[in-house]
């Protein structure tokens, strides 16, 4: 493996060569090796409330920075015309990042070697590809943006070797998934936000680099908006930043536990003016982060003390620009790689569920539905697949074609609505899903017991051709 210091000989040199001199504290103790994100200062930052331009930044550029050289400043991407989200390998010598080479190309995947600066392609497709990662067994994942009847339009995650070949999509949803990190467990964790029927709030979805075992993984206060990626710390934290207003280019620092994601949000910045765009967790008493004090200023770094939840002193400052990413360049752990049950040949998938009835405790439900459900229905994008009567215990049974996104809502013995339905849900070719119930706590494991529905033949969703056709008619 080649060390960090050697890796960065030659950007360091080309730097020394021709550094831009701009406003960078002298006073930061630790000499850390970071790659930026920077927008141009006098441009509007995109909200989130689209969801897309979030991430597609006009005019962006990747930044490399010596926190304890003043004045060392090296512009990586200069032959684009923008580029941002850069991701280090693992042994710290190639960076992975979206970028477009001329305005009007589509955002694209590319890996620039950092010890000779070469740039190649990783990703040639039509379409926007942005928020890439790498994973474990030398693949990446990345958002492209798809258009067909499954998804209608959606930012949907793809993983492909890091050649670029072996593309395959892995999320099958109407959502958007952006600002993916791996976790140290090996699994994904992404940004989802419904589109359709109707766009919901962003939450953090975890699930395996495969797609399986897709779940919720925190979901933060009603209408607020997840602004960066979330990222993992040595404690067994996650930190991102989180934002309560849709047109708000900026948020709050929020931090939740690993092992409880649903019940442990605390607001870091609650005694802080100003607004937060991103965190990089550099030890458990210290991150760096993008913050500006009013919608007036430049972002720019600064240091953060998370156990005294204070801001520190100003690391960097570009005053023509925003800085945004923020990524530290040095080798990683390797996430674990997880074995995966996807079956190509294998065209469908199955989803057990203990009790449609079951709901958690602690679940303030204000739906004036309050009867006992006996029945589901499984819904299709513009469409129904049917309706099943789940067992005596409330279990039941499906097999689903698989890669294919549904919703299923419970009903009452004379067909009424009782909840429902969820979220999208799809399930990969051969896999095997299970759930407590429909109002289920995400964080309780099932009863130790076999359900009836078990004991039977899974039910085949569609349920009866002929009565969907019939169904599709009067939905329309």
């Amino acid at each position: 493996m080649i060390k960090r210091t050697l890796i960065l000989t030659e950007i360091i040199l080309v730097s020394l060569a021709c550094a831009i001199i701009v406003s960078c504290s002298n006073k930061a103790s630790d000499n850390i090796n970071l790659l930026l994100t920077e927008a141009p200062g006098n441009i509007q930052l995109p909200g989130y409330s689209g969801g897309t331009t979030w991430r597609n930044l006009p005019r962006a550029r990747i930044i490399y920075i010596e926190t304890g050289r003043p004045g060392l400043h090296k512009i990586l991407t200069g032959d684009f015309y923008s580029a941002c989200f850069p991701e280090i390998s693992y042994d710290g010598r190639f960076m992975l990042f979206a970028g477009q080479l001329k305005e009007d190309d589509p955002w694209q995947i590319w890996e620039m070697n950092l010890k000779n600066l070469k740039v190649r392609q990783v990703i040639s497709e039509s379409a926007e590809c942005t928020d890439p990662a790498y994973v474990p067994g030398d693949r990446i994942v990345f958002s492209k943006l798809t258009l067909n009847d499954t998804v209608k339009s959606a930012h949907c995650l793809y993983t492909c070797n890091t050649d670029g070949s072996g593309l395959r999509q892995i999320t099958f949803n109407p959502d958007n998934n952006l600002a993916t990190t791996v976790l140290r467990d090996g699994r994904l964790l992404t940004v989802k936000q419904q589109l359709f029927p109707v766009q919901g709030d962003p939450m953090l979805v975890v699930m395996r680099p495969d797609g399986t075992k897709a779940d919720m993984f925190y979901a933060g206060p009603r209408k607020s908006k997840l602004v960066s990626r979330a990222h993992e710390t040595t404690d067994g934290t996650i930190v991102f930043v989180e934002s309560d207003n849709e047109n708000l280019t900026g948020g709050r620092l929020v931090s939740i536990r690993y092992n409880r994601p649903l019940h442990t949000r605390t607001d870091m910045t609650l005694a802080s003016p100003g607004d937060y765009y991103n965190v990089l967790p550099l030890q458990p008493d210290k991150y760096l982060v993008s913050y500006r004090k009013s919608d007036s200023d430049r972002y720019a770094l600064y240091e953060f003390n998370p156990e005294k939840r204070s801001l520190g002193q100003e690391v960097y400052i570009d005053p023509d620009y925003h800085v945004l990413d923020i990524v530290q360049v040095k080798t990683y752990e390797r996430p674990k790689k997880l074995p995966s049950e996807v079956d190509m040949q294998v065209k469908t998938g199955l989803l057990l569920c203990q009790d449609i009835n079951f709901r958690d405790p602690f679940l303030q439900d204000n739906s004036p539905a309050s009867g006992k459900a006996l029945k589901i229905e499984v819904l299709g994008i513009d469409t129904t697949y049917g309706v099943v009567e789940v067992e005596e215990d409330g279990s039941f049974q499906l097999k689903v074609m698989a890669d294919t996104p549904f919703r299923i809502r419970t009903l009452d013995k004379e067909g009424n609505v009782v909840s429902g339905p969820c979220s999208w849900l799809w399930l990969r070719p051969n896999e095997r899903r299970g759930c407590i119930g429909c109002h289920e706590n995400p964080e309780l494991v099932p009863d130790n017991l076999v359900s009836l529905a078990i004991k039977k033949s899974p039910v085949i969703i569609p349920v009866h051709i002929t009565d969907i056709k019939e169904k599709k008619v009067e939905l329309e």
